[in-house]
C-alpha cells in the first residue's frame, strides 16, 4: 500500500542536436551552459523531469542515480532532447561514493550552482505508530535525511564556488506538522511516522543549512512537489511530473538572496 494511499486525490491546496557521446557524457555540438545542477534520485519521475525543465533552460546536468543501467538509459532520452547531461552514479547512503561524485564535479566542473536533494524512500507499508518497526523507521531516515546531509556537506565546496548557489530539498506536504496535525486535512489520515516524519525532519534540516550558509550567499529551500503520480504512489497522484518539476524549477530560478529558509508549494509558501 503506498504512503499516499488515503489521500483524497480531488483534495487541492491554497533546438534539438545530435549528442556526442564520452563514457557516460552527454555533450551537445553547439554550446556547454554555465550553469550546473546535481539532481539526486534523477533518472525517474519528478528527478528525472526536473532534469529534463532544467536542461531545456541550459543548464548542465549532473544526473545522480544509483543504478548505472536505468541511469544510461535516462541520460540518452535527455541527450535525445538537446540536454547536456552527466551521469554521475552514486547512493546518498554511501559516503565514500558522494565524496567520489564531488571529486568528479571538481576535477570536471570546478563548481556547482544549484543543488536538488531529491532521492528519497517512501519506508514499508503504512501501519499504526504503534506497530511500525524502528529499523524500517531508521532505514527511511537512511536516506531522506542522513543521505541529504551527506550530500549537502560533500558538494559545500562546489556551492560556495559559485557566484549565488542554491540548495533545494524535496520535501512533502506530508513533513508539515500544520496539515498532518489538522484533522480535517488528508494528510491527517496518512498513518506513516518514519516518512511522515522524515520530511519534518528534512525541513528542520533546510533551515538549519539556511541559516549557515546565507553568509556565502547560497540560498536553502525546502519544496512539496504535492501528490504526484509516480511510481512512488502507485500512480494515485492527481498531480503530473510535470506540475511537480515546475514548483521545483520555479524556486531553482529565483534570484532574490533573501529568499531562503521556506518551505514551497506551487510558488507559495507552505506552513512548517
Amino acid at each position: 500500500m503506498p504512503v499516499y494511499q488515503n489521500y483524497q486525490a480531488g483534495y487541492k491546496f491554497r533546438t534539438q542536436k545530435t549528442p556526442v557521446k564520452q563514457k557516460g557524457i552527454y555533450l551537445q555540438e553547439t554550446h556547454m551552459n554555465s550553469k550546473s545542477v546535481l539532481i539526486t534520485g534523477g533518472n525517474k519521475s519528478i528527478g528525472f523531469e526536473t532534469a529534463r525543465q532544467l536542461g531545456q533552460r541550459g543548464y548542465t546536468i549532473w544526473l545522480g542515480c544509483r543504478d548505472e543501467q536505468r541511469g544510461e538509459v535516462a541520460v540518452a532520452r535527455l541527450a535525445a532532447e538537446g540536454i547536456n547531461v552527466r551521469l554521475i552514479i552514486m547512493d546518498v547512503t554511501s559516503l565514500p561514493g558522494i565524496q567520489a561524485a564531488a571529486q568528479r564535479v571538481q576535477e570536471e566542473e570546478g563548481k556547482l550552482d544549484l543543488l536538488i536533494n531529491n532521492a528519497g524512500i517512501s519506508g514499508a507499508q503504512p501501519v499504526a505508530p504503534s506497530a511500525q518497526s524502528l529499523s524500517d523507521i531508521m532505514a527511511v531516515y537512511e536516506t531522506n535525511v542522513f543521505g541529504v546531509i551527506r550530500v549537502t556537506q560533500a558538494f559545500l565546496p562546489l556551492l560556495k564556488s559559485a557566484p549565488h548557489a542554491r540548495i533545494i530539498m524535496v520535501s512533502s506536504g506530508l513533513g508539515s506538522l500544520e496539515w498532518v496535525a489538522d484533522l480535517s486535512h488528508p494528510y491527517s489520515q496518512v498513518e506513516a511516522m518514519g516518512y511522515t516524519s522524515s520530511k519534518s525532519a528534512l525541513n528542520a534540516v533546510t533551515v538549519a543549512f539556511a541559516k549557515e550558509l546565507i553568509k556565502d550567499n547560497i540560498s536553502v529551500n525546502a519544496v512539496d512537489p504535492g501528490y504526484t503520480a509516480t511510481d512512488f504512489n502507485g500512480h494515485t497522484g492527481y498531480r503530473t511530473v510535470e506540475q511537480a518539476a515546475a514548483g521545483i524549477v520555479w524556486l531553482a530560478e529565483q534570484e532574490r538572496a533573501e529568499m531562503t529558509a521556506g518551505f514551497w508549494f506551487d510558488q507559495q509558501r507552505a506552513p512548517w
